[in-house]
């Protein structure tokens, strides 16, 4: 492995934060400073970690960090099925 740019998790994640970005865009004013704004930071947190994770020396510190995404990401998951439950009704 070069570097985590080489990396297509990381590529997707990328577009990920891109997507989300468009998606809370359109949310009313009253979720900017909640819903969208803690949708927006666990986004990010997903390829800064692989980032981060790549940068180091070991593999095993790349696991861990790669753990952190996968976490960032359930948590990605449950706000937009929140977001979605308040949509509906």
């Amino acid at each position: 492995m070069k570097t985590h740019k080489d990396l297509d998790i990381w590529k997707n994640s990328i577009d990920l934060v891109v997507k989300i970005y468009n998606i809370t865009k359109q949310f009313p004013d009253s979720e900017r400073y909640t819903l969208s704004s803690q949708m927006q930071r666990a986004t990010i947190s997903i390829p800064s970690n692989i980032a981060e994770g790549a940068a180091r020396q070991f593999v095993k510190e790349f696991i861990q960090f790669l753990y952190i995404s996968l976490g960032s990401l359930a948590e990605l998951e449950t706000q937009l099925m929140i977001a979605f439950k308040l949509i509906i009704y």
